[in-house]
């Protein structure tokens, strides 16, 4: 990854500043599979750019990694375009992790990653079934701008439990997520992703699959010609399974649980 991260620094496929006239966030952009992508960034500096950074990086490796499929054959399936970026993204933030000493320090960084990890996990899937909802009453006409708003009140208060007060000035959220309007159902690929690296990443961690980096790179090179089955069967993980969500799903749990642990450690 190392490897084919290194063009992106050295023939100048980064954008890098912000600008007048720049739009914000982040993006990746390879519009066909026989030239490279380049990576649009607002970078300035900070802790959370160099995550954005390794994310889109994630992307950029995964479409020259899809080189050989053909143009035909360059884009993969949504629930797999961000595994990559994810991945990469994880591999960055345990480096940043292992490099600090400070607990305070180490805490902020695990409590903005964990932020990230349930906004992904939980939060797009209660994004997802709000778009679910919506589409289906849609099929029986007109949904109203109001019914829209409680469809949204509804399953955001889902899925953040009792413990958190979800206000009127939040009704209107739902207007504000792109992804509703240019690309319907997409942001059900943010959690299966997120998932599907956690549990790839605890595998990494468990050691126990041979050759796993060069497992990893085939498993990029085939998400969209292959099925789930056969290129997640090296890793002995089944997608069909309860366990393997579970394994994800565990991995941001062990995080919840090294808060807490620095908490009570830092309030000492």
């Amino acid at each position: 990854m190392k490897k084919i991260a290194e063009d992106f620094f050295k023939k100048n496929w980064i954008d890098v500043p912000p600008r007048d006239g720049k739009r914000s966030g982040a993006y990746c952009s390879g519009p066909v599979a026989s030239m490279h992508p380049y990576l649009f960034l607002n970078f300035v500096g900070k802790q959370n750019d160099v995550l954005t950074l390794a994310h889109e990086l994630g992307h950029g490796c995964h479409h020259q990694l899809r080189l050989k499929n053909g143009d035909l054959n360059e884009h993969s399936r949504m629930t797999t375009e961000e595994v990559a970026s994810v991945f990469g993204e994880m591999l960055v933030f345990q480096d940043m992790l292992a490099a600090l000493k400070d607990d305070k320090a180490k805490l902020c960084l695990i409590a903005s990653k964990v932020g990230d990890m349930i906004n992904t996990a939980i939060r797009q899937i209660a994004f997802h079934f709000f778009e679910t909802r919506a589409h289906n009453e849609r099929q029986n006409g007109e949904v109203s701008e109001e019914r829209l708003c409680e469809i949204w009140m509804e399953e955001m208060k889902a899925s953040l439990g009792d413990y958190v007060e979800v206000g009127d000035d939040c009704k209107y959220i739902w207007s504000q997520v792109g992804h509703f309007f240019f690309l319907p159902f997409y942001v059900y690929a943010y959690s299966f992703a997120d998932c599907l690296v956690n549990s790839l990443y605890q595998v990494y961690q468990e050691g126990k699959v041979k050759d796993f980096p060069q497992k990893y790179l085939h498993l990029l090179s085939q998400t969209a010609i292959g099925d789930y089955e056969k290129i997640l069967k090296p890793f002995d993980l089944n997608v069909n399974d309860p366990k393997f969500w579970n394994k994800g799903l565990k991995l941001i749990s062990s995080y919840l649980d090294e808060l807490e642990r620095l908490d009570k450690k830092l309030s000492k």
